[in-house]
């Protein structure tokens, strides 16, 4: 029975072995593991291993590390370094300020002697455009002629060119000048023939001695100047004015400097009539009024545009019923709302004066706003009455005092009401002007600003000493919206000859995309140095007539200044004594920086952004929270008010620093420290990070120069070779009347004046006048580290010591293809070494580091090597360009390593040592590694650095990508499984695109000439069309293109099969819809540029050394990789199991993207901005008001009928024949 039973069994058993054999296929069974973690770790640790042997004996690493076991580490003192440096800073600005108030004192005085002057109007003149070197060709004198001029009526002037020798000079950036005179620059609205222009061009030239002897008195100062009220600017030297622009649009009046020095600060209401009348040529003018207006005002001013019929509305709705700063941002706002105002109905004059005194009113009782002078514009064409009830009431309360003043504009030639605008501005302190045409607006506009500088006048001893905001030189920020115009004209230019070459393939997704993503990262490229315009701050006071007669018209002759660029203050900051990432800023009065370390005012390397200088601190100090865009935080604002009340005091901070194109990113905890800088607006800031900033390396007593030059040590010696160079910004000692080549050559020749007996060194750092200080000056401290450094480093760029016949070394740099060693310090000293592949040397090897790689301390590499130390001491950093891979040219990889000196317990960093290397022996040695594994199809393998860029990739195209875009889901388990950190970072300084065409339907009905743009808009596209057509069949133009543009290497793909039947079925390819559509592509979509806020998505690993992330292994596809990190650097490895479904759609990247704020219906970034405004500080400088000022009548001329006589005797003939 029991054999039985067994025997069932076993059958039984067999049976169901058998069911499950034969089931087998069917079962969907989990693959084996295709990728070995140990394998994986192995890779790694080889990888690292190796890589850090090489770095190691290629930079002598430790050997530089001990040969600055001599220096001491001492505490690094904010407080005192910045008290320090707003003195230095002080001191400087005090020499400008004395230079501008001898400017001003002899300016008064000449004009005051020479007030019975005729004026000479063929008197010669230094002319900026006009004046002429010796080897220029002479024009022709112009025979004489019965032209006359249209404008004044009388013969034209002819006066030849003066001569002059430039020569270019260093500190006017290598711009020829001439220091014996002055030059004049007219602005193309100015006549300098006419009396008054001629007469003050030539009692000013006596300022001439003036310049010269300040210039002598202080040789850092730059362009002096006086500008004055007729519209001409004196400028010394003399140079010629810029002829690379297409209209010369500056006039000095215009210019911050001019205009604050010449008015206090002021809340201005501008009224614009919106009657029906106000149509055609008037709306021209008046909106041209609007504009002019709109240019002369400055950040400390305050404004808003109200448009009037029958009801009283802002041009920009969400601005309402209050004032808003004038800065460009604000202005640009109410300048595009302005352009698209239509007139309506009728005109309430008495509903808008009410309303502009109601806003008056309530912003200087809540203490908004300038809370200076007030004022309110009305531009018209004329008011059915006085309104005298609504000025008894509200500005005629306090007699004689009058605080608001009315300024009227009567626009158009035939105008019958011109009385009661008149009254308006003759009874309250103000000037009326009748406007007839476009071509003399801005002059007329501009005679408000005498009417407004009276009290500065009458009260004569007072000058205002001002100084303004940041600025680009000479530019206009209407030039940017031009050459984005150009720019986009090159773009439409570069499609049609696109097109020519690849036909329809243009038109394909892939391609479009391919062309627009180029073009926006043009848009990003936002460099914060530049060396298209010149950065500066201009100290400026105003000039008055002290002529007896003078009160009774309170004349303001002008403005006198000098400018001071921004990189003269960066350099008595010292960036030596801030450390490695450490920096300074300084920030005005109403909160916007002068200059900081993320000040990018450009974009596509050459364009000015819109609104470039009114860029808060909160926006570029961006505190390491969770906070959503412009929800700043407490702390931070609290600073921010400290600092504009020019408060003394220090905080600690959690931020995000962005760097490197704004690609990586370091969260760190900085120190700030601040104080004021007396007697101006400014408030610097200086900060550093807290790991490795609180402690600095110093020398010790027994090294300064002066003792190892009495032992015998020969300066110059240490510096021997030209494999060195010293950071070219830095101010280690500057000889006033000499320049040098390089500041390498500078150096030498300081360094061998130290070595002379009876050197001592100057009491400061900044150039001192000549009876308190020689003619050279020089930073003690940092010339003193400078020194030590290159003593102690001396045998780094030694030639025999890198060729040595070990054959280890010959070794690595065969199978590494290393180019260059280098080394730089704290100091600002850099080393290098080349390296050759065989026994001759080449030309230019490390030519392109020397050139490139100066900077030291501030250079990426360095800051990034420093970062490194404190996630892993022994460790390197690596990294390749971005998007290398897409570039043709060989891929260099930089490595350096940041060396610390220890003593006490306290550590700094001294110099970081580093050294570039070929990808491709880096990819062969990966590959050596690995072996196949990486080259198969089911495996994929990438070396990412700490910020997620790829290093190493089978696929070399992919190298310098951000991994996000190359595998976007695999990156987004990295985030989940924390190897990754997301750190979003706001870029509260981007420029955005809007479309310039209006859509709204309304605006075809009051403009006819909408259907005649329509049918020139055909015409275009019908040309363009048979542009294209001839390009294709004219052969000699085809292959005069093909030889010009032509893609020699053939790297364009095939047109797709469904665009090759196409040509096939019409012969040419081009039938009609598919004309249609690339007509309607290649017709220019203009857009204009508009400040606007971005973020970035950007990356960072988790600095934790014992990330579990690290020992989990693959798990079939629900965890189809493995990444680990490579031993002494900033890399990962990562593995992934290319068997398993990519989910293609999952995209991250690095690139900006828009930010959807909560906006309202018509409501744009300056709305949401008003909403928010900060705190701000008022100038300390108002003078709104004088007891005499009364007694001043001039008010304007009122219109007057000019007989034209041909006509009056052809109606008299006409009158007695009819």
């Amino acid at each position: 029975m029991a054999w039985s039973r067994l025997l069932a069994w076993w059958r039984l058993c067999l049976g169901l072995l058998s069911v499950l054999v034969c089931l087998a296929p069917c079962v969907n069974l989990q693959p084996a593991e295709n990728i070995n973690y140990n394998l994986v770790h192995s890779w790694a640790d080889k990888l690292g291993t190796e890589l850090f042997h090489l770095g190691d004996f290629i930079t002598r690493r430790k050997e530089v590390q001990e040969s600055f076991k001599d220096a001491k580490v001492v505490s690094r003192n904010g407080a005192s370094i910045v008290d320090s440096m707003a003195k230095e800073i002080e001191m400087m600005m005090d020499l400008k300020v004395s230079a501008v108030r001898r400017i001003m004192d002899t300016a008064e005085n000449t004009a005051l002697s020479h007030q019975n002057d005729m004026a000479d109007k063929m008197f010669s003149y230094y002319s900026a455009k006009e004046m002429l070197e010796p080897n220029d060709p002479v024009p022709p004198i112009p025979t004489p002629a019965p032209d006359m001029d249209k404008d004044i009526g009388e013969p034209l002037i002819y006066v030849q060119p003066k001569v002059v020798v430039l020569e270019p000079r260093p500190e006017f950036h290598n711009t020829p000048v001439n220091f014996s005179v002055s030059s004049v620059h007219v602005p193309v609205n100015v006549f300098d023939r006419a009396p008054d222009v001629i007469k003050a061009i030539q009692w000013s030239e006596n300022l001439d001695q003036i310049f010269r002897d300040n210039y002598k008195n202080d040789p850092t100062l730059s362009w002096q100047f006086f500008g004055s009220s007729t519209g001409f600017m004196r400028q010394f030297p003399a140079s010629k004015w810029r002829k690379d622009v297409p209209v010369d649009l500056y006039d000095c009046r215009l210019r911050s400097w001019y205009m604050e020095a010449a008015t206090s600060p002021k809340d201005i209401v501008i009224l614009m009539d919106g009657s029906g009348s106000m149509l055609g040529q008037r709306l021209d003018i008046a909106k041209h009024v609007v504009n002019t207006i709109l240019d002369t005002l400055g950040t400390n001013d305050f404004v808003n545009i109200f448009t009037f019929d029958k009801e009283v509305s802002p041009v920009v709705d969400c601005f309402e019923d209050s004032l808003i700063q004038a800065n460009l941002g604000n202005i640009r706002e109410l300048k595009e709302r302005i352009e698209s105002f239509t007139p309506k109905s009728i005109a309430n004059y008495t509903a808008a004066l009410t309303k502009a005194f109601e806003i008056l009113e309530d912003t200087k009782v809540n203490s908004r706003g300038a809370q200076c002078n007030q004022a309110i514009m009305i531009i018209g064409d004329g008011a059915p009455e006085n309104n005298r009830e609504v000025f008894e009431l509200h500005n005629w309360r306090d007699p004689p005092y009058k605080p608001v003043r009315v300024f009227t504009y009567l626009i158009g030639k035939e105008v019958a009401n011109w009385d009661d605008i008149r009254w308006m501005a003759c009874e309250n302190q103000g000037y009326y002007v009748h406007l007839s045409d476009t071509a003399e607006v801005r002059e007329m506009v501009l005679n408000y600003i005498p009417v407004m500088a009276r009290p500065l006048v009458l009260g004569r001893h007072d000058h205002p000493v001002i100084w303004s905001q940041v600025y680009a030189d000479i530019e206009d920020t209407k030039l940017s919206d031009y050459l984005w115009d150009i720019n986009q004209c090159e773009y439409q230019k570069a499609d049609v000859l696109e097109y020519w070459q690849v036909h329809d393939r243009m038109l394909e997704p892939s391609e479009m995309h391919r062309r627009k993503y180029r073009r926006m990262k043009e848009t990003w490229n936002q460099p914060v140095d530049s060396n298209v315009y010149q950065f500066m701050t201009t100290v400026s006071m105003p000039i008055y007539d002290r002529r007896e007669n003078a009160t009774k018209i309170a004349n303001i002759l002008g403005v006198a200044g000098t400018d001071v660029p921004i990189n003269e203050i960066k350099k008595l900051l010292s960036p030596f004594t801030l450390g490695v990432n450490g920096y300074a800023f300084i920030v005005t009065n109403n909160g916007y920086v002068l200059f900081h370390p993320d000040f990018r005012p450009i974009f596509q390397g050459y364009i000015l952004k819109p609104s470039y200088n009114s860029v808060d601190m909160i926006e570029v100090e961006l505190l390491d929270d969770d906070r959503p865009a412009r929800d700043f935080n407490p702390v931070l604002m609290t600073i921010r008010d400290s600092i504009i009340n020019q408060s003394t005091g220090s905080k600690w901070m959690l931020v995000k620093n962005h760097f490197d194109e704004m690609k990586r990113v370091a969260r760190i905890k900085r120190q700030y420290y601040w104080t004021a800088i007396k007697k101006t607006p400014f408030t610097l800031v200086i900060s550093y990070p807290e790991q490795y900033g609180v402690s600095h390396m110093d020398i010790r007593a027994d090294q300064e120069i002066h003792r190892i030059s009495i032992k015998g040590t020969n300066l110059r010696s240490v510096f021997s070779g030209k494999r060195w160079k010293i950071h070219p910004d830095w101010l280690y000692c500057k000889h006033s009347n000499r320049t040098f080549k390089t500041p390498e050559i500078e150096l030498l020749y300081f360094l061998e004046r130290m070595s002379e007996p009876g050197w001592r060194w100057p009491g400061s750092r900044s150039a001192m006048p000549p009876e308190h200080a020689a003619a050279m000056f020089c930073d003690r401290q940092l010339m003193q580290a400078l020194v030590f450094d290159a003593r102690v480093t001396e045998g780094f760029s030694n030639t025999t010591s890198f060729n040595s016949k070990d054959d280890k070394g010959n070794e690595f740099k065969q199978r590494f293809g290393v180019t260059v060693a280098f080394l730089a310090t704290h100091s600002g000293l850099t080393r290098w070494h080349e390296f050759h592949s065989n026994a001759a040397e080449e030309s230019g090897v490390g030519e392109t580091f020397s050139q490139n790689n100066t900077r030291a301390i501030d250079e990426i590499w360095y800051k990034r090597a420093v970062d490194q130390h404190f996630v892993r001491e022994e460790s390197f950093v690596y990294s390749v360009p971005f998007d290398a891979g897409e570039s043709n040219s060989e891929i260099l990889v930089t490595a350096s390593h940041a060396v610390f000196h220890n003593e006490g317990g306290k550590t700094a960093p001294a110099a970081v040592v580093g050294f570039q290397f070929q990808h491709s022996a880096l990819y062969k040695l990966f590959h050596n590694i690995t072996g196949n594994a990486c080259a198969v199809d089911d495996k994929d393998c990438y070396i990412l650095d700490n910020n997620g860029y790829v290093v190493i990739s089978t696929r070399v195209h992919e190298t310098g990508r951000f991994f996000g875009e190359v595998n976007g889901a695999i990156m987004k388990r990295l985030l989940e499984e924390n190897v990754y950190k997301q750190v979003t970072v706001y870029d509260y300084q981007a420029v955005c695109f809007e479309s310039k065409s209006d859509n709204n339907a309304s605006s075809m009905l009051f403009s006819p000439l909408f259907h005649v743009l329509r049918v020139g808009k055909w015409l275009l596209h019908t040309a363009l069309w048979y542009i294209v057509q001839l390009l294709q069949w004219a052969p000699g133009v085809s292959s005069h293109y093909a030889d010009m543009y032509g893609d020699s290497n053939d790297t364009e793909p095939p047109p797709p099969a469904k665009h090759q039947e196409h040509h096939a079925r019409n012969g040419n390819g081009h039938g009609k819809k598919d004309d249609d559509y690339w007509l309607r592509y290649l017709t220019l979509h203009r857009t204009r540029l508009k400040p606007c806020d971005m973020k970035r998505e950007l990356y960072t690993l988790y600095k934790e050394k014992d990330n579990v992330v690290y020992n989990m292994t693959a798990h079939a596809c629900e965890r189809p990789f493995v990444v680990l990190p490579i031993p002494f650097s900033n890399l990962i490895l990562l593995v992934i199991d290319q068997l398993c479904p990519r989910d293609g759609t999952v995209v991250l990247t690095v690139n900006p993207q828009p930010i959807d704020y909560p906006f309202a219906v018509n409501e744009s970034l300056a709305c949401y901005k008003q909403a928010r405004e900060f705190n701000r500080m008022r100038p300390h400088s108002c003078i709104s008001r004088h007891a005499n000022e009364s007694g001043i009548k001039l008010c304007g001329k009122a219109c007057s009928i000019y007989a034209n006589l041909g006509l009056l005797l052809l109606c008299h003939i006409l009158s007695r024949w009819l």
